[in-house]
């Protein structure tokens, strides 16, 4: 499948926990110790089969993106 999003990091699911409706999934980048932690329905978790181990690629699609410094 192409998509139109650019941004595709690639990395493997450490954590997925089930709420009632919703569940958050975190994923480790490859390459480093970075974690992205994302929220998506229940539904969609159960129906991707998502479990800790499974490679994944998190997409990430903004209109906008915030930057700090110290």
């Amino acid at each position: 499948m192409r998509l139109s999003t650019r941004n595709q990091l690639t990395g493997v699911i450490t954590e997925v926990t089930l709420g009632s409706v919703m569940a958050t999934v975190k994923v480790r980048l490859d390459g480093g110790d970075q974690v992205v932690t994302s929220s998506i329905t229940k539904d969609a978790a159960v129906d991707l089969g998502l479990e800790a181990g499974q490679p994944a690629t998190v997409l990430i699609k903004s209109t906008e993106v915030t930057i700090g410094v110290e």
